[in-house]
């Protein structure tokens, strides 16, 4: 029915093992590792390694996952390019920040008319879900 394995324990005597006194022996028990052991702890390693990969670099409700976190970085600089590149905005005091794809534009423009650009340009960005215009005029 069940399956017995043959252990063998052996001990060793060390004389003067650290945290013997001189002239005593300390008995040393070793016990193999068995192959049913050794895969048991193989399996271990390899859930929890697998579940650090999948779950370790996860987002969450507040916070970027890696990609996300890569994703938004372009999104914001393609953003302020772009902003920079408009002749109607052209204004370095425009903050640009990047949430899940939601672009946040903060600052200072003169006019109207660059406040509803800089919100056009945003949006004409790839990969932008959403822009919210937290713009204010001088």
């Amino acid at each position: 029915m069940g399956r017995h394995r043959n252990h063998q324990i052996t001990s060793e005597k060390h004389p003067s093992a650290a945290g013997v006194a001189a002239g005593e022996e300390k008995t040393i028990m070793k016990e193999p590792l068995t192959g049913s052991r050794f895969t048991s702890s193989c399996a271990l390693t390899g859930i929890l390694a697998v579940g650090w990969f999948t779950f370790g670099c996860a987002g969450s409700r507040t916070s970027d996952s890696t990609g996300q976190y890569v994703d938004d970085t372009a999104i914001t600089t393609k953003v302020k390019s772009a902003l920079l590149g408009d002749e109607a905005v052209k204004s370095f005091e425009i903050k640009v920040e990047t949430f899940k794809g939601v672009v946040q534009l903060s600052g200072f423009v003169d006019t109207e008319d660059q406040r509803a650009a800089a919100t056009r340009d945003a949006m004409a960005v790839g990969g932008v879900k959403d822009v919210k215009d937290n713009l204010t005029l001088k």
